[in-house]
């Protein structure tokens, strides 16, 4: 308890610093705040799909995922994300979400968006995962990692199953009126009557 209390003491701001210093926090509090909610950060938490279409380009995505087989039985998370424990779940879906607010927010994401290695790994892990009696009984392309192919130069899931789930027409401009569940808007009424004239 020392410790930390001789931290805070050399931290906290000394004379008339304490009250500005008071202030300067709690906007940045404010803004965080703000900020998480407007983004809706707190749905990244859950698995579940409509949260991908917090982002406009990842509407022919969901709308392809959703008209798919894997649409019926499983998630973004399922497919997209490592299963192995918790932690790791997390983790990932935290340096994905860091990424793709950077990528957006830059306006740099490609037309037809593909899996980073990171990801690629997770996918393949993924498909050996839920496909294990299938991988393991009647052919041998799941006893192979993603890491093996790479190392031999081997095909990965994908390479052959193009079409599951995202079909081939899946770049942003291949499905432009696809009906996804776009989000509420964070507009106040007050302020969408004032703006919109009406």
């Amino acid at each position: 308890m020392g410790k930390l209390r001789d931290f805070w003491d050399l931290i906290k701001p000394q004379g008339g610093w304490k009250f500005p210093a008071i202030i300067i926090s709690g906007a940045f509090v404010g803004i965080f705040i703000y900020t998480f909610i407007t983004s809706r950060a707190y749905t990244y938490l859950s698995d579940d799909p409509a949260t991908c279409v917090n982002c406009h380009v990842m509407a022919p995505y969901y709308a392809t995922w959703l008209h798919s087989s894997h649409g019926k039985d499983a998630t973004c998370n399922d497919c997209h994300i490592p299963q192995d424990n918790y932690f790791n779940k997390y983790f990932v879906k935290g340096l994905n979400g860091y990424r793709h607010a950077a990528v957006f927010t830059k306006r740099t994401e490609e037309q037809a968006m593909t899996a980073i290695p990171m990801n690629s790994q997770a996918l393949m892990n993924n498909c050996i995962r839920c496909h294990t009696q299938l991988n393991s009984e009647f052919v041998e392309t799941g006893r192979h990692t993603w890491k093996e192919m790479q190392e031999i130069g081997g095909s990965v899931c994908w390479d052959c199953h193009r079409d599951v789930p995202h079909t081939r027409s899946r770049s942003l401009s291949s499905t432009p009126d696809a009906r996804v569940p776009m989000p509420e808007s964070n507009v106040p009424e007050w302020l969408h009557k004032i703006t919109s004239g009406k």
